[in-house]
């Protein structure tokens, strides 16, 4: 019996995911590099998006509590220094720095009204441009969880033309030649799974919680703009 027929016989039946993957055509190997990848790279960014809303939360919280102490506005300001670490304390330096700059003109209706207009656009720029840093990485995981499945298909599809074309080149449907071939097509499906399952998971968990965090750091920005008002149209 030749042992290197029976050699090649052990090495086609084993189905670990190396054998697979050294087994499978180039096009096949590129594809599943691809996707290994992006599911490296969508593990990231969760780990790092949920580290940052944690922080975001933590921080929003002490901020708050310190905030609704009973503070004046001034100290406030003093507190939070030249580069805050929280969001809604940039919110606030923001407002504040507009506050300070215009208190001076008031005098007239059109300008307090100006003065009020340009703090709620500071503000709403400063909230727009914080959740833009939130919402930092979804749009991967989104990409992930959308073209993932679809980059496995195209490489179970090609996996399975190159087995067809080894059947019709060996002329035998024996299952063990077709076994290793299908298996090695339908490895690109299962990573493309892979990829996109965790993908589209966290992308709605991230999504909800910067919905949520928007909800909060907008409401903030409004109960800030409406103490400004009074202190306005107090003429303080």
């Amino acid at each position: 019996m030749d042992v290197s027929l029976i050699q090649q016989g052990m090495i086609e039946s084993d189905f670990s995911f190396m054998s697979l993957f050294l087994r499978a055509d180039i096009v096949v190997k590129l594809t599943m590099g691809v996707l290994v990848f992006a599911s490296v790279w969508s593990w990231a960014i969760v780990l790092d998006r949920q580290l940052s809303f944690w922080t975001l939360n933590r921080r929003a919280k002490k901020f708050e509590n310190t905030f609704w102490a009973g503070r004046s506005l001034d100290e406030m300001y003093e507190r939070v220094g030249e580069r805050p670490n929280d969001p809604m304390g940039r919110v606030f330096r923001a407002a504040m720095r507009e506050w300070s700059e215009g208190r001076g003109a008031t005098g007239s209706d059109l300008q307090i009204i100006t003065l009020k207009e340009r703090i709620d656009r500071v503000m709403a720029l400063r909230v727009s441009r914080e959740l833009s840093r939130a919402e930092r990485g979804l749009g991967i995981l989104a990409s992930t969880g959308s073209a993932s499945p679809f980059i496995g298909l195209f490489g179970t599809v090609w996996g399975i033309m190159n087995s067809f074309r080894a059947i019709a080149a060996s002329q035998t449907t024996s299952f063990a030649v077709v076994a290793p071939a299908l298996a090695e097509a339908l490895f690109a499906t299962a990573l493309g799974l892979l990829a996109a399952i965790p993908a589209v998971i966290f992308y709605n968990k991230f999504a909800s919680d910067t919905q949520r965090y928007a909800m909060r750091l907008e409401g903030f920005a409004d109960e800030l703009s409406a103490i400004f008002s009074r202190r306005i149209a107090g003429g303080k």
